[in-house]
């Protein structure tokens, strides 16, 4: 089965807007707050797709757009600025920033409450104690994914490929509590394609196009592709060989139309949680 994000992600946002409306009763408006430093195209599309999943759930939002030049200190002192902010609930920055701005030192000026896109250490930290309130958005569209298709994590085997900060590494951690039997594959693991020969569920965030082939998939896997590529030919894909693996899944998510379009709807119910929580709602 071919799972559509897009329809998942319509759900929750649709979730979202109900939420946001009876929140605007009592006086509040979620407001969410984007900083995009430089030109890059890609980052541009992103920021212009949050602007619209905020207008699509009555989410109030600003977008700051600033010169690659920058410095730390200015940013620092807007987030400063934002934090203080009633009528901002969640902060972002668009990554990547520019390579003279420390992302890791940016991620602890935001305010961990306002923290929508879970970057600052102590949010961090809850996802590993299981406590956390915001969750990052990408694993947590993953885990979206899986529960509105009823896909059981308990016992089974989950493979991981890719161990980066923004999605590797916390998805294994949210599988790790719904009882899955985890393995972080990445760049040094040997003997890779007999590891995932093994997983009931494979999740692929290594941004390596047609990365994940028919021989590394045994039948019925779960296959969630989080990579997105372009080919040399302008042509979006992910990191699963799309054509020659979906045959042998059970489920699998497509690029685009996969997970990508949960990131976004997670984003905004971030921004709705967090409202909430500096509203003791």
């Amino acid at each position: 089965m071919i799972i559509n994000g897009k329809n998942i992600a319509a759900k929750i946002k649709t979730q979202v807007k109900n939420e946001v409306e009876e929140l605007k009763k009592q006086g509040i408006t979620p407001g969410l707050a984007v900083i995009l430093i430089g030109e890059d195209p890609a980052s541009k599309i992103y920021v212009n797709n949050k602007k619209k999943a905020c207008e699509e759930t009555g989410i109030y939002s600003e977008e700051y757009f600033l010169p690659k030049s920058t410095s730390q200190k200015d940013l620092i002192n807007l987030i400063k600025k934002l934090n203080s902010n009633n009528s901002i609930n969640g902060i972002l920055t668009q990554l990547p920033l520019p390579n003279h701005i420390d992302e890791h030192e940016i991620a602890n000026y935001i305010d961990p409450q306002k923290d929508v896109d879970v970057f600052n250490p102590s949010n961090i930290g809850k996802i590993m104690t299981g406590d956390a309130k915001l969750l990052p958005c990408t694993p947590a569209g993953i885990i979206e994914i899986l529960d509105h298709e009823k896909i059981s994590v308990d016992g089974k085997n989950c493979v991981v490929i890719g161990r980066s900060n923004i999605v590797g590494k916390p998805i294994a951690l949210l599988l790790l509590q719904k009882n899955g039997t985890v393995t972080i594959c990445h760049s040094k693991t040997k003997n890779l394609k007999e590891i995932c020969q093994m997983a009931d569920i494979i999740i692929s965030a290594v941004g390596k196009p047609c990365f994940v082939t028919k021989d590394m998939i045994k039948k019925e896997t779960v296959v969630i592709d989080v990579g997105i590529n372009r080919k040399s030919d302008g042509t979006i894909c992910g990191d699963v060989d799309f054509e020659n693996v979906a045959p042998l899944t059970s489920y699998i998510t497509p690029v685009p139309g996969g997970v990508g379009p949960m990131t976004i709807a997670m984003l905004m119910k971030n921004t709705l949680i967090a409202t909430k929580l500096q509203n003791n709602i």
